[in-house]
């Protein structure tokens, strides 16, 4: 594939050193992070070639991917230009400035935009041949343009703002993201031409696709329509040509809170400004005249050269979301219902299930979030032995009924307390306004630690036993989301632990008060400081281990490995000759399988159906086996700048899950791709017929397992009970 070429092109030009000795301080040993996850949105783009996934499927893949871009710039490609502009020349630890990172992403991506182009085509004549066709309002019969101008006359027309561009006219403020047509006018009295804009009013005002009416599935571009109907907004006037563009503003507008008198007022300020932040990169249509397209450049301010990029798609191709889900069941994926969790599977209180279980591991999307998460929260709400609910919110749907249930709560008389993360990136403003109805309701809320972001995911429950005050706790890998749930894969755990409650009642008595005494933890560890210094303390135990018993093993799975540290210590683990085995799902600075180096080490990543998203840990521990799960990936932000915890899992039958999906996945040959050394990916082929199944639809097999191997159990119980 060319493709895999390019990332390998600045690790090939360095100088690396002998590899009889390694010195870990050189730049030649790690990954770039920028690159690393361009690489991720490649195997992700894979998926909308693979001729086995379904064809809606693969449009959505184009859209993620394009989705994915529009943040990539927004945040990586923003903080890099704040760091040229700032005249910041620290190198990252792969060796390489602000401005090299800047130049080597745009190439990558103009690289993966081609890529999309040539897939985008081929998507196009596949729907085509199921009768689903995206075609131009030009190819339509008269009585169709007919039709479709009445319906634009009545909802899009009065949407419309023509804004010309002259000496009395300025250049008018274009939106993040939006979607705006360029227009050169000649108004038939000279030769002169004038520019006008026009922003296409897609999002909450109209659909991206609009359906043709007829027995046919036709769908043409919102732009499209617009365009064929620019005589409404100039008459009279003659259109010489027509030009789409699109604009990608900086996100990175954080201040500094220790010096914010008022947080939420802050927030509220950093909104403003990213509305108005500076441009990252413009879009446009290949074709347009480099008169037009240098007017905008400087208009925008931006370089030409770098930051204009020229499509021959659609622009804006996250829009294909709407496409993507038309109901065509035999284009979809089948149908996936998540299970009730066995144990949760009765009318039962929740809380007297819990207590009787221990503890009980939960597997999104696999097992129901509704039933296990959401109910957990809800019963909280209504059960009259329930004192108190605190929580920690860092990102939730716009319709959650966990916060309906919080709000429930407080009506009902108990105690409720909320830590919300109100720099959660792109979910602010909907962070505020949940804030202020739960305050509203009379719900305490606070707002974490100053200096340091929220990150974990945490519910306690105290309620009023049969014999004593007993507290219950959620921990999670994944946010209290209940959309994400259905498609991003998370592990969470429910528990009367007494220790595990002592320690999430210490943590939460650190997230109100953002107090630091010296606060002992005997389960959980937490960061910004505990967690990276026992993970480095763990991984160096296993070396100890290794070498004096043999058998040394370092599982991890995370979204990201990027802290340098911790890639360390892991090169030295294998230098040891433990066995090191990584399922990282995008970002990864260590490079694998080089000899002497990272011989024992190897990296996969698993791309398909859902999302991954759920971290794990784990240590062999010379036969005392350690397994986690956390709410943080292996990444500098995580452990040193966010509240962070890591959560043991001690209980041998739930141990035996979470060693299920990591086997599961470490022997995928469906949606697995093994990382070289030098940082590209190879899709894993299936060493035999039968073995084609990945390892989200081998986890949904094993959810309906686990529902079986339960009612045998019980029927077992049954019998043996006496007459």
């Amino acid at each position: 594939m060319p493709l895999r070429k390019r990332s390998t092109e600045l690790i090939q030009a360095k100088n690396e050193p002998d590899t009889a000795g390694f010195n870990l301080s050189q730049p030649c040993w790690y990954l770039n992070r920028e690159l690393t996850w361009l690489e991720f949105n490649l195997r992700v783009l894979h998926e909308a070639e693979d001729v086995r996934t379904p064809l809606l499927e693969r449009v959505k893949f184009v859209a993620i991917v394009s989705s994915n871009l529009d943040e990539f710039f927004m945040k990586r490609i923003g903080g890099l230009k704040q760091q040229v502009e700032a005249g910041l020349r620290e190198m990252s630890l792969d060796g390489m400035m602000p401005l090299q990172q800047i130049q080597e992403c745009h190439r990558v991506v103009r690289d993966i935009e081609g890529r999309r182009q040539i897939i985008i085509a081929d998507l196009l004549d596949k729907l085509k041949n199921e009768g689903i066709t995206i075609t131009s309002v030009p190819a339509l019969s008269v009585r169709e343009r007919k039709n479709l101008r009445k319906y634009f006359t009545d909802n899009i027309y009065p949407l419309l703002t023509p804004q010309s561009i002259d000496p009395a006219h300025p250049f008018p403020f274009i939106s993040n993201l939006s979607l705006n047509l360029l227009l050169t006018l000649n108004n038939g009295t000279g030769p002169d031409m004038r520019l006008a804009r026009v922003k296409v009013p897609v999002g909450l005002s109209a659909s991206r696709f609009i359906r043709v009416p007829g027995k046919k599935e036709r769908y043409i571009t919102l732009e499209d329509l617009v365009i064929a109907n620019l005589d409404m907004l100039f008459p009279g006037v003659n259109i010489v040509r027509c030009d789409l563009f699109r604009v990608t503003r900086n996100a990175n507008t954080e201040q500094d809170e220790e010096q914010a008198d008022d947080l939420v007022e802050m927030i509220e300020t950093e909104l403003r400004e990213r509305r108005f932040a500076p441009i990252v990169r413009l879009e446009v249509v290949s074709g347009i005249p480099a008169l037009q397209r240098g007017r905008l450049a400087a208009e925008l301010e931006i370089d030409e050269q770098a930051d204009v990029f020229e499509s021959q798609d659609m622009l804006a191709l996250r829009d294909l979301f709407e496409i993507s889900r038309l109901e065509h069941p035999h284009l979809h994926d089948a149908p996936h219902h998540p299970i009730i969790h066995p144990l949760l599977d009765t009318k039962r209180n929740i809380f007297h299930i819990i207590r009787d279980a221990g503890s009980i591991l939960l597997q999104h999307p696999y097992e129901s979030f509704s039933s296990s998460v959401e109910r957990f929260v809800r019963d909280a709400a209504n059960d009259p032995k329930v004192h108190g609910i605190k929580m920690t919110l860092y990102r939730t749907s716009s319709q959650s009924r966990i916060v309906e249930a919080l709000l429930q709560a407080a009506h009902n008389g108990k105690q409720v307390a909320v830590v919300v993360e109100l720099k959660a990136r792109f979910d602010e403003a909907a962070n505020i306004r949940i804030a202020e109805q739960m305050e509203q309701a009379g719900i305490h809320v606070t707002y974490g630690v100053v200096g340091l972001k929220t990150h974990c995911k945490v519910i306690m429950i105290v309620r009023q036993d049969y014999n004593a005050l007993r507290r219950y706790v959620h921990l999670g890998t994944g946010n209290y989301h209940a959309d994400t749930a259905r498609i991003y894969t998370d592990i969470g755990l429910l528990s009367c632990n007494e220790s595990l409650a002592h320690d999430v009642t210490e943590l939460f008595n650190y997230l109100t008060t953002g107090l630091k005494p010296r606060r002992k933890y005997s389960c959980i560890l937490t960061a910004p400081r505990f967690l990276k210094q026992a993970l480095l303390t763990k991984i160096e135990r296993e070396i100890a281990s290794h070498q004096e018993l043999g058998g040394g093993l370092i599982q991890f799975k995370m979204n990201a490995l990027e802290d340098g540290d911790i890639v360390k210590a892991l090169y030295r683990a294998s230098q040891a000759g433990v066995q090191v085995d990584l399922i990282i799902r995008d970002t990864c600075r260590l490079r694998p399988g080089i000899a002497g180096l990272s011989d024992t080490i190897r990296v996969i990543s698993i791309v398909g159906r859902f999302l991954e998203h759920s971290r794990i840990y784990y240590f062999r521990n010379s036969g005392n086996e350690e397994y986690f799960i956390a709410s943080a990936d292996a990444m500098k932000r995580n452990l040193e700048a966010r509240v962070e915890v890591l959560c043991p899992i001690k209980t041998p039958e739930l141990s035996k899950e979470i060693r299920a999906v990591l086997d599961i996945h470490l022997n995928d040959y469906r949606s697995a791709w093994d990382m070289q050394p030098d940082g590209t990916y190879a899709q894993r082929i299936p060493p035999e017929t039968g073995a084609e199944s990945g390892s989200h639809a081998l986890l949904m097999q094993f959810a309906d397992k686990k529902i079986e191997q339960h009612r045998k159990r019980n029927k077992k119980k049954r019998k043996e009970l006496p007459v």
